[in-house]
């Protein structure tokens, strides 16, 4: 059992979890987060409180944010929105089919590491950069480095709001793309319309693994549809299923109505009964 708080980067963005020590951060306050380029500004979003989980595999908090550390990050966000106008306006000029995604700047470090400004993209297909990374750095006075970005990775990097009306599970929080296929949208008898299954990044949606191991484990033991079956209504023919209700959807020979039953209820095939039973 220990404390956690979460905290963010960008509003509405993906939050981080963090062991916050000795801090007790609120809601609103600005805080340091360790990373790889050194600590960093975000903002609390959840106030540390007690968990009842291990926390010993957490980032812990580097401190509150005092005023240079504010300043530091306004002049950050600064060069960023500075760095991503210049990079727009020379991609125009040299013509290529890029698209700005995201800015990323790292501030020189007393060890003597100068500025590095690294620019997210996405293209439909592999771009000659090397005169635009020249051009970027005679601009911006500093290394640049230029990153292609997956269809994916760019939903991930923009955020937004995805069909459910919920802010996009990959800017939230998602950690690794699992594979997603086609056949899991057939499993769940969902229609095959690449609208209505793509997300935001035009490929398939992520939710569609979340409920899939749940239908594989559904078919693996109710009866397939058209097989007769007996119910404590009567037999009867499935001709439908319910996943998320456990249940299936039979026809009854008496009056042809359709009757739902758990999947516990319903025997299993008639055929096979008789087979076992009659032969």
């Amino acid at each position: 059992m220990g404390m956690l708080c979460a905290v963010s980067f960008n509003r509405y963005g993906r939050l981080y979890y963090l062991d916050p020590g000795e801090f007790r951060p609120q809601v609103g306050d600005r805080v340091l987060v360790p990373t790889d380029d050194g600590p960093e500004v975000a903002e609390c979003v959840w106030a540390a409180q007690w968990v009842g989980e291990d926390t010993d595999g957490f980032p812990r908090l580097a401190g509150l944010a005092t005023d240079d550390d504010l300043r530091r990050d306004e002049l950050l966000r600064r060069r960023k929105a500075e760095a991503k106008v210049a990079a727009k306006r020379l991609i125009r000029e040299h013509g290529l089919p890029m698209k700005v995604v995201a800015v990323d700047h790292v501030l020189a470090t007393a060890d003597g590491g100068g500025d590095r400004t690294t620019v997210y993209f996405t293209a439909p297909h592999r771009v000659d950069f090397r005169s635009l990374v020249r051009d970027l750095g005679a601009t911006l006075h500093c290394r640049v480095e230029l990153r292609q970005l997956s269809a994916r990775d760019s939903a991930r990097v923009q955020g937004g709001i995805g069909s459910c009306g919920r802010d996009l599970c990959c800017a939230t929080f998602l950690t690794d793309f699992e594979p997603v296929t086609i056949r899991m949208a057939k499993d769940q008898d969902l229609p095959l319309n690449p609208l209505r299954i793509s997300g935001a990044c035009g490929r398939l949606m992520c939710c569609l693994k979340y409920e899939h191991p749940l239908y594989q484990k559904f078919q693996e033991s109710a009866p397939p549809v058209g097989s007769r079956v007996s119910t404590p209504e009567g037999d009867g023919r499935v001709v439908g299923h319910s996943v998320p209700r456990d249940a299936v959807t039979v026809r009854l020979d008496a009056d042809g109505s359709r009757s739902m039953c758990s999947r516990a209820a319903v025997c299993g095939s008639r055929q096979a009964h008789d087979q076992r039973y009659n032969a």
